[in-house]
């Protein structure tokens, strides 16, 4: 007879798979799959730390022709792991093919960036690209599919989709500032000898680029007598506006110069915790940023794709408002 720990955890797993059973599965679109932040991304997505643990999914896997192969090979692997919630995988290089009734679009193919150049330089090449993408989320895509644009220029690429996709609300077209967001928490938890889940309420305001502004005016740690302000417990303002701050900026960088490739782990993980936020909410008290259409908070013009704090709740996000700052004047506008 099974000892009742054992028993407790064979019950709750058929629990959990029964659960499962009662959604539906959503569609999820992956562009540049094969890629380094592809691979790991998918096997996140799979797993249930985007979506949840109980929700099914079918991924859409897509990809340039000359990464076909690669592509196939991922999807050997998807089959190879046997994951509950994997309900099906559709790899192709087809665009059409591939965006059909997607709900979610996670968007990471795109130029990369390599060692030596500026996001600026690749721009003109993604502009192609992702007008293309556009049209066929817009003809093809859910009604209410909600985009994450992860390749870079982000949020110049957020923004073409945002013009040539236009039946798709612009509030459902996002772009990742969450992996800098992430980095200024873990450099915060680093010079405190801490862990990252400590810290937060960090803010990335602007582009996803060196133009940014990290923000921890209104950062908090947790500390054994309650919430303390980051400025307090660091206490060292020369450290907070100078070497902080450029270290978020230019941190892709740095690791682009000592991998040789540029940042995937992290940038798949922040993509993953952009949409789970997003679609299952934050905690009460805590924002994370995500670049998104302004609205016209904090003096930022309408239409501008910009890095907030925002709240989710029930899959929609707002700006929380009241966090006054200098904020440095950087985005995409239309």
């Amino acid at each position: 007879m099974a000892s009742f720990p054992l028993l407790q955890v064979l019950l709750k797993c058929r629990f959990t798979r029964k659960r499962c059973g009662t959604k539906q599965p959503l569609k999820v679109l992956v562009t540049g799959a094969a890629g380094q932040v592809g691979y790991a991304l998918i096997p996140m997505i799979a797993r249930g730390l985007m979506l949840g643990p109980d929700q099914p999914i079918i991924l859409h896997m897509l990809d340039i022709p000359s990464a076909a192969e690669a592509l196939n090979g991922v999807k050997m692997e998807l089959v190879d792991a046997a994951l509950p919630l994997l309900k099906g995988v559709i790899a192709t290089t087809d665009l059409v093919e591939a965006c059909t009734g997607v709900n979610i679009a996670i968007m990471l193919g795109g130029f990369p960036r390599k060692e030596g150049m500026e996001r600026k330089e690749v721009m003109s090449k993604n502009v192609a690209i992702y007008k293309d993408q556009a049209s066929a989320l817009e003809q093809c895509a859910a009604k209410n599919c909600k985009v994450l644009v992860v390749a870079n220029p982000a949020n110049t690429n957020a923004l073409i989709l945002k013009e040539f996709a236009p039946s798709i609300p612009a509030k459902n077209i996002t772009c990742l500032t969450r992996l800098d967001h992430n980095r200024a928490l873990g450099q915060i938890a680093e010079r405190l000898n801490m862990h990252a889940s400590e810290v937060k309420n960090v803010i990335i305001w602007g582009n996803h680029s060196s133009t940014q502004y990290p923000d921890i005016n209104h950062a908090t740690v947790i500390t054994q007598e309650g919430e303390k302000s980051v400025r307090e417990i660091i206490a060292n303002d020369k450290w907070l506006s100078g070497e902080f701050i450029t270290i978020i900026r230019q941190r892709g960088a740095a690791i682009i110069r000592a991998r040789k490739l540029s940042s995937a782990l992290s940038a798949a993980s922040a993509a993953c915790d952009h949409m789970h936020d997003w679609l299952l909410g934050t905690p009460k008290g805590t924002w994370v940023s995500m670049g998104v259409c302004s609205d016209g908070s904090y003096g930022i013009p309408p239409g501008l794709i910009y890095s907030f704090p925002v709240s989710c709740e029930k899959g929609e996000w707002s700006i929380v408002q009241g966090n006054n700052s200098d904020v440095i004047f950087s985005g995409s506008r239309s």
